[in-house]
């Protein structure tokens, strides 16, 4: 397991409660030894070392490239790599190329889901590559996840994480704006929650990115920075497929001001901050 932050910690726990042998390796190596259960190494290339699985789960495609070629030179010939960060899609086009290079098989395998959701093993996952290799992973998703989806050939993990992130960004922001517009027309913010509560407009991550907007208080489960270079990468996606999406563009220049005023570490329900005023102003 090479990453154990915001995700990748929860990961390699629910990996060692499900009775895997995990040996970790995090750039910050205290992050790694608070985890329960499992050996950490001091590079990826002895987390690696005579392991059946590599999984990376690290920031973007450069430290992703970065970090797994050291870690294949710990891999043996069976072992199947399988890249669960979000990188978007020239740089899982480029780690599979470096995989085919090293004799190693690829899996994409992004998540859906957040920190919650990782610590109670309930990620959904986004697995592509090799019929074989996928049967051969399926205890490795079953051990942190409660659905997994298979889309293919591998890159098209990736293209449907894309596609759902696109979605995700977008409703965020949108609430945002309409929780700030609501106080901007003098209503009560709250009041916006509880007329779609239950009915056909209402969504239970509008509820819960909702209230943490309304308080104004933003624990990271999804940092906004994170959220800021997926968005980036899906409008990335979109101009490789030459299309016009306007509303991801502003949505992605939006998510990175956030970022630039110094929210990037909270939540991204903190983009909340750069439409509306801080409560008493």
């Amino acid at each position: 397991m090479l990453g154990t932050g915001t995700m990748g910690a929860p990961i390699a726990r629910n990996f060692a409660k499900a009775g895997f042998e995990v040996r970790v390796w995090n750039r910050t190596r205290a992050a790694a030894e608070a985890i329960a259960g499992v050996t950490v190494a001091d590079t990826p290339a002895e987390a690696v070392r005579g392991t059946a699985f590599m999984l990376t789960m690290l920031p973007d495609g450069r430290v992703v490239a970065e970090v797994a070629g050291d870690a294949l030179d710990g891999a043996g010939e069976n072992a199947i790599w399988i890249q669960s960060s979000t990188v978007g899609i020239a740089a899982t086009e480029r780690l599979a190329q470096l995989a085919a290079r090293r004799g190693v098989a690829f899996v994409d395998a992004p998540v859906l889901g957040t920190k919650e959701p990782a610590e109670q093993g309930e990620l959904t996952v986004l697995a592509s590559g090799p019929e074989e290799a996928l049967t051969r992973c399926e205890p490795v998703f079953e051990a942190i996840g409660q659905k997994t989806v298979r889309l293919g050939s591998a890159g098209d993990g990736t293209r449907m994480k894309l596609v759902l992130n696109s979605w995700l960004v977008s409703l965020v922001e949108g609430l945002s704006e309409t929780l700030a517009l609501a106080r901007g027309v003098g209503l009560e913010p709250a009041l916006f929650l509880e007329t779609i509560a239950g009915g056909p407009l209402d969504l239970p991550y509008a509820q819960l990115k909702g209230k943490l907007m309304l308080a104004e208080e933003f624990p990271a489960s999804f940092k906004l920075r994170l959220a800021a270079k997926d968005a980036r990468l899906v409008v990335e996606a979109a101009q490789r497929a030459g299309l016009d999406l306007p509303l991801a563009e502003t949505i992605a220049d939006r998510l990175e001001r956030g970022v630039e005023l110094g929210y990037g570490d909270e939540d991204m329900a903190a983009t909340y901050r750069t439409s509306a005023p801080p409560v008493g102003s």
